[in-house]
């Protein structure tokens, strides 16, 4: 807290930012505050020297332009401010990530379209600010929106930033996922599952250990979270400690997945994740649902929600969420790598009854 600066907008509202924060956004007045370090404040001074210097200085004859005074080298401008993100401190917000690895031999099709029947839907349905919403595609026009580990990283702390009680908060990814080596032990199976964002052949993939830090651990009482993960390999990828292995017939059981080595709940409040298959299973996308291809999993969750009425529990979700895979899957066969057995698969920061608890956005 002692790194932190307050700033105070023109409503009179006080406000702290982090010292590498360049600008923020006033949750009373929503106006954008501009914030500048003591660098950008030394050099925007100078210039302003350097202006009375040359008001005061008396004229010289052309020949004498090039006097070694003026000869010195002018500060450089302050740093062009980025693109500031949304406020964090809005009690609906999300992040929503989709990647297609354009161009690449592995691209996809439906990923960021995913992504934009996403915010659509939580925007129509669910009620969230579209300010609140930071979209991370291949489509975006500012550098700090296309989906790098880099950006995606900033995203899920900015997504969490400041969390507070009654705070609800949605992480998506539609993208590629895989597994890799577990080198802390803190896997059963002995795999960490991961997240492939745009740059991944370059900056490496993001892993569950670093997802269950960034987005579940800073999670405070009241607060909730929740993820849909359109990818293969996701059963786990948030790291969350229980499992709901739900059966065709409705019986559920929770598997407990805490590890010894390291603590993978949150700080108090709530993490539910919606994954499209199992950690050794694949997800796939399928034209059957709007005769173009997309994610199985993003359109089955957005389909259950709309159509299961006011207050849906998790385990009546979870069930139309399978109901609808499996009729797609017994309709075209979702492409050639996929793995036909894949159905939604439902982790949490704790065990609950999934019949008796709301689903509340």
């Amino acid at each position: 807290m002692a790194s932190r600066r307050e700033v105070r907008c023109r409503c009179g509202r006080r406000m702290l930012v982090q010292p590498d924060v360049r600008a923020i956004q006033c949750p009373t007045c929503h106006n954008v505050t501009q914030v500048y370090s003591l660098v950008d404040v030394a050099r925007g001074a100078q210039r302003i020297i350097n202006g009375f210097q040359q008001l005061l200085r008396p004229h010289q004859p052309p020949q004498h332009q090039h006097h070694p005074q003026q000869m010195m080298a002018q500060p450089p401008p302050p740093p062009r401010l980025l693109e500031p993100l949304p406020s964090p401190f809005g009690k609906k917000r999300a992040v929503l990530c989709g990647v297609n690895y354009k161009g690449k031999s592995y691209s996809l099709e439906g990923c960021i379209s995913d992504a934009k029947s996403m915010r659509c839907f939580l925007v129509q349905k669910m009620g969230f600010p579209i300010d609140s919403i930071l979209m991370l595609t291949e489509d975006e026009t500012s550098p700090q929106r296309i989906p790098t580990k880099r950006n995606i990283r900033k995203a899920m702390r900015w997504l969490v930033e400041g969390n507070r009680a009654r705070d609800s908060l949605v992480f998506h990814f539609s993208g590629h996922g895989s597994q890799q080596k577990d080198y802390n032990g803190d896997e059963i199976d002995g795999q960490d599952e991961t997240l492939a964002p745009l740059d991944h052949e370059t900056e490496g993939k993001i892993i569950d250990d670093e997802i269950n830090r960034i987005l579940v651990r800073p999670l405070v009482h009241g607060a909730k979270l929740h993820a849909v993960i359109d990818a293969c390999n996701s059963g786990t990828v948030l790291d969350l400690p229980f499992i709901c292995r739900m059966e065709r017939n409705g019986s559920y059981e929770w598997e407990d997945h805490r590890s010894v080595r390291a603590y993978k709940g949150t700080d108090g409040g709530a993490a539910f994740c919606f994954s499209a298959c199992d950690d050794d299973e694949t997800s796939g996308y399928t034209p059957v649902f709007t005769g173009k291809n997309t994610g199985a999993m993003t359109y089955s969750f957005i389909k259950a929600v709309k159509t299961a009425g006011p207050s849906p529990t998790y385990g009546h979700l979870l069930n139309l969420m399978c109901s609808a895979i499996r009729e797609a899957q017994s309709r075209l066969a979702l492409n050639e790598d996929s793995d036909a057995s894949a159905e939604p698969l439902l982790t949490s920061s704790e065990e609950f009854d999934v019949y008796a608890t709301k689903f509340i956005l």
